[in-house]
């Protein structure tokens, strides 16, 4: 049995002490003591580490797996408290449902919004109508995959993100569609064929995407946190595994340019590169976390563009 001291990570003064631990308990077991002798600390909020600025512990670990425990030992962990916790799934339907609630406002034209003038005058471009449903779409979809497709490997996320991530949904949302469904909007140059290029490619995109979310759903079992290298299926729009470690990012970001395209709207196009910016970063950050955790991980593969980056 082991004794375990619990002390803070930044005051590094001791908030409590556990007896009587097994060896075989997981690391969320301990945290769940802990919420026990410190009823504000749930375990979301726990993060448990061997050093103060240490990495970690996951929570799945059993206590004598970590290096240098033995039976009898006194083991020492250092607590940060990662502030209230909010789940992923209440924050992905709250910043996703906002794009789809405010973009139609822009499209009605309330009195509001561009002048009585103006009240109610639906657009008549079919740019403009396109625009509308591959928002609509896209954004439904996310919803959707929220609810049924997506399993996420971290339950919550700091309740702090809720706020900086709706409001780049939400505003951008209210940026692009004021634009495109401005009584002065000017519909794009080449016409047809710049609307038909741009809508193929966010359609493709579209379903890229969403054949990326699936395959990769597939790969983890319900309820578990378990990772494989993701590979292409029998779906031909997986064949992107072969070149990148996270097509999902690539397909949103071909989606999102076409659609600038489409529309020839430039708050269209600051959306699509800054969505590029963030998911790029994201991209980096996968490609390194997948190479040092599998050993035979292909490395002929890019982060998020073939044969580039």
């Amino acid at each position: 049995m082991l004794q375990v001291e619990i002390y803070d990570s930044k005051t590094l003064k001791l908030l409590t002490t556990l007896e009587d631990v097994s060896g075989d308990e997981l690391i969320v077991e301990v945290k769940e003591r802990v919420r026990e002798n410190i009823p504000h600390l749930n375990t979301a909020r726990q993060s448990l580490r061997l050093q103060p600025r240490g990495k970690s512990l996951d929570d799945h670990e059993k206590l004598y797996l970590i290096k240098g425990v033995n039976a009898g030992d006194r083991l020492q962990l250092y607590l940060k408290d990662l502030g209230p916790q909010i789940g992923w799934k209440t924050v992905f339907i709250l910043e996703y449902l906002g794009p789809l609630v405010i973009y139609p406002l822009f499209f009605v034209r309330f009195p509001w919004l561009y002048g009585s003038q103006y009240a109610y005058q639906y657009p008549k471009h079919v740019v403009v109508r396109l625009a509308l449903a591959c928002w609509t779409f896209h954004y439904a979809k996310r919803l959707y995959e929220t609810m049924w497709v997506h399993r996420f490997s971290h339950a919550t996320m700091p309740f702090t993100n809720l706020f900086k991530n709706c409001t780049y949904y939400w505003l951008f949302a209210a940026f692009v569609s004021f634009h495109i469904n401005h009584p002065f909007y000017t519909p794009p140059h080449f016409g047809s064929l710049r609307m038909i290029l741009g809508l193929s490619g966010f359609v493709i995109g579209e379903i890229g995407n969403y054949s990326i979310h699936v395959a990769m759903s597939n790969l983890r079992p319900p309820g578990s946190k378990v990772r494989r290298i993701p590979l292409p299926t029998s779906n031909p729009f997986t064949i992107l595994f072969d070149f990148v470690s996270v097509p999902n990012y690539t397909y949103e970001i071909l989606a999102w340019f076409s659609f600038s395209i489409m529309t020839q709207c430039l708050p269209a196009l600051m959306f699509a590169m800054c969505g590029a910016y963030q998911m790029t970063i994201w991209a980096l950050a996968k490609h390194k976390a997948y190479k040092k955790e599998f050993a035979s991980y292909p490395q002929h593969r890019r982060a998020i563009f073939p044969f580039i980056l």
